[in-house]
């Protein structure tokens, strides 16, 4: 079993363009605590990096474990965020697209219900979503909804330096 760095995950947010909109890709989490929640609830996908691992490649892994879809870059650096419980994360963006339908998570084992001595087995994303950046912030973690604006800026700077090179 690889060492984990405690405390510090990696994630990637994909993003598309659709009629000059931009729509984000995120993740709900599986399992029983997670079933009911909605708002705040939902994440980009990520998780857990590895001691020595360099993290836009815990990045990747963890996008692809966690919705089947294989990333391509280029990525766009997002920087970190805190969340309340003390985890960092990691984030890049990249543009792309995936079919929400076909998303397939690997699946982890918990302890449910917690102290409970009875453990079960459930996807580790039960479904994904593609969302505007408004709904996106309203449904993402409150910690990871800055990554939403840090993208749009970053396409922002994107499209000045696209009208400088063309005027």
């Amino acid at each position: 079993m690889s060492a984990k760095r405690p405390n510090v995950s990696a994630g990637l947010l994909l993003f598309r363009r659709r009629a000059g909109a931009l729509e984000l890709f995120c993740a709900h989490p599986g399992g029983p605590f997670w079933t009911d929640r909605d708002a705040g609830a939902w994440t980009l996908p990520k998780g857990i990096v590895e001691v020595d691992e360099d993290l836009l490649a815990a990045a990747r892994r963890e996008f692809e474990e966690e919705t089947g879809v294989q990333p391509v870059g280029p990525f766009i650096p997002l920087g970190s965020i805190r969340q309340k419980a003390g985890k960092t994360v990691h984030a890049w963006a990249w543009e792309g697209d995936a079919d929400p339908e076909r998303v397939t998570s690997n699946v982890m084992r918990s302890e449910w219900p917690r102290n409970s001595g009875q453990w079960i087995t459930f996807p580790e994303v039960d479904r994904c979503a593609w969302f505007d950046p408004q709904t996106a912030r309203a449904k993402l973690n409150p910690a990871q909804a800055e990554f939403v604006g840090r993208l749009e800026a970053a396409l922002e700077e994107e499209a000045r330096e696209e009208s400088g090179r063309t005027t």
